[in-house]
């Protein structure tokens, strides 16, 4: 059984939904055949990935793969010094008795010293660019320095926040918007219609429900659509039980109604450092509970200030604690 995820994955650029602003900058660089380092930030499921490939593959042409080397950083980071050893790119670099930053290294300065195949220059694309190491990025910062007539760097990440200044600096800054409930919804409908599911099959309140289960991942809100599709079983709210990060959210929440801002900030820190989230998906995360635990205006404007100024790459850490204190100021207190 093939997932809906890949066989409706976005085959070129027109194919991205919702994110015009950035396919046109993105669609002129493919005509030009040229690309800048990048920085590419967004929410889970906005199409990032998906755009930068497709640019790769209209720049490229069919020997895209051979002149892209990909590097899943957070398994990367995770895995460290077992990651390099096992992995078909980087085994025949390995040198066990070096540490891991030497290795890694070793093995980003071989790719991206190997000349580019028909074509001006190569792409080095790090995902999950936001679980790099500083010491990685700082290393990172002299090999773009090193290599930059003939190698290109794309990083994709959930928090631009997390990279250092030398990398961000050094980049173009191409930031994903949040995709609509309606664009998400538009986006069901037509996977629906394509697949020949019958209309009658599924009610627009179970695609509401399904879509805000999503929380504006559309990959994620696609795997739903087809759970539901395959085993036949309605959507209702008890459908998405709550998880651990909804729960920590809760007790963030409480903490704030408490006047706790100390407690209130570690716990909407933690999400982001322990369990990975970005700054917006705490946000959406909260606005959940706010409205289903104390939906109050002021509460709805601080988040909706706080998502403003994440848009203009504020320091994440900070504003989600700015929040924290914010809400207790205007509304608590």
């Amino acid at each position: 059984m093939m997932f809906w995820i890949e066989k409706f994955r976005p085959a070129d650029l027109d194919q991205i939904i919702g994110q015009e602003r950035v396919i046109s900058v993105l669609r002129k660089f493919s005509e030009d055949h040229m690309l800048p380092h990048l920085l590419v930030s967004g929410p889970h499921g906005s199409g990032k990935s998906a755009a930068v490939e497709a640019t790769l593959k209209a720049i490229y042409g069919d020997i895209w793969q051979d002149n892209v080397t990909v590097f899943q950083t957070s398994d990367l980071m995770e895995r460290g010094r077992s990651y390099l050893e096992h992995d078909e790119k980087f085994m025949h670099l390995y040198k066990s008795d070096e540490s891991f930053l030497s290795n890694l290294k070793h093995a980003i300065n071989t790719y991206a010293s190997i000349r580019p195949i028909n074509a001006e220059f190569k792409v080095l694309w790090f995902e999950d660019a936001h679980t790099l190491s500083h010491d990685v990025q700082h290393a990172l910062r002299r090999i773009m320095e090193r290599y930059s007539a003939t190698c290109r760097f794309v990083f994709c990440t959930t928090q631009a926040s997390s990279m250092i200044p030398p990398i961000s600096s050094r980049c173009l800054p191409l930031f994903f918007t949040p995709l609509t409930r309606e664009q998400i919804s538009t986006r069901l409908h037509e996977i629906l219609e394509a697949m020949g599911i019958a209309p009658d099959l599924m009610s627009n309140d179970e695609i509401s429900l399904l879509v805000a289960a999503a929380g504006g991942d559309l990959r994620k809100a696609i795997m739903y659509l087809q759970v539901r599709v395959k085993t036949g079983t309605e959507i209702t709210p008890a459908s998405f039980d709550e998880g651990e990060t909804r729960k920590i959210t809760a007790a963030a929440f409480m903490a704030m109604q408490g006047k706790d801002i100390i407690t209130a900030q570690r716990r909407l820190e933690g999400l982001m450092i322990e369990y990975g989230l970005s700054a917006r998906e705490v946000l959406d995360e909260l606005l959940l509970i706010v409205r289903r635990e104390y939906y109050h205006p002021d509460i709805i404007s601080c988040i909706a200030d706080t998502d403003y100024i994440m848009t203009h790459a504020g320091n994440e850490y900070l504003q989600m604690n700015a929040l924290a204190a914010r809400i207790v100021g205007e509304v608590f207190l």
